[in-house]
């Protein structure tokens, strides 16, 4: 009797642990579907107006009419300066004038470059940037799959700036859900899946400003 009870002693931890270990997978795979569903809704379905100025512009390249976009901006008096982060070796004041010649007064006298890789050295280059100029409120400009991303890593770099989202949406979006694309329902779940790495890095090393409160 004791030797039974000892074999089935294992087995039941063993029950006990799987059953653990499934209710486990279960809750991060719902709590993952719970956060895409949030994701989705922070992606604007279309371009907003904006209610304010900012003393700054920064547009991320990468997308259809982020540059035009924020030029625009800039020309109409949101913005004192205007930062392109992220632009191609070949993407100066002369080559962006030669492709919006009516915007050429601005671009040469208002609008800055950074090369950086990526949406954490945009951020970081925008920090060096903002705080160079003095700067304490700027519209992102940047696709609008994208911005969540692009704000979460700009805020982690400059938590006392204000940011004003002006996310870029093509015509095609406009009309055609992402959920009926499949390149657009895959860069959707990839865009995903790289905010919440980007916020579980976030978790281990806090801001500057965060820091500086606790």
């Amino acid at each position: 009797m004791t030797g039974s009870t000892e074999r089935s002693a294992p087995r039941a931890l063993l029950r006990r642990l799987g059953w653990s270990t499934l209710v486990l997978c279960a809750s991060v795979v719902l709590l993952l579907g719970l956060g895409f569903l949030w994701f989705v809704r922070q992606v604007p379905a279309q371009e907003v107006t904006l209610t304010r100025d900012a003393d700054g512009i920064v547009a991320l390249t990468g997308g259809a009419s982020r540059i035009a976009d924020a030029i625009e901006l800039l020309a109409s008096g949101r913005g004192k300066r205007l930062l392109i982060s992220g632009a191609y070796r070949a993407t100066n004041s002369t080559a962006i004038s030669r492709l919006n010649p009516e915007f050429e007064r601005w671009v040469r006298c208002c609008v800055d470059f950074d090369r950086s890789l990526n949406t954490l050295g945009n951020a970081i280059e925008t920090k060096r940037w903002a705080e160079h100029r003095g700067f304490r409120s700027l519209i992102v400009v940047t696709s609008n799959y994208h911005m969540p991303r692009a704000l979460a890593e700009i805020a982690h770099q400059l938590p006392d700036v204000v940011l004003v989202p002006f996310p870029v949406v093509t015509d095609r979006q406009r009309v055609e859900p992402w959920w009926t694309d499949g390149v657009a329902a895959r860069r959707m779940v990839t865009e995903y899946v790289k905010y919440v790495f980007v916020k579980l890095r976030m978790g281990l090393k806090p801001s500057a400003g965060s820091q500086g409160a606790s």
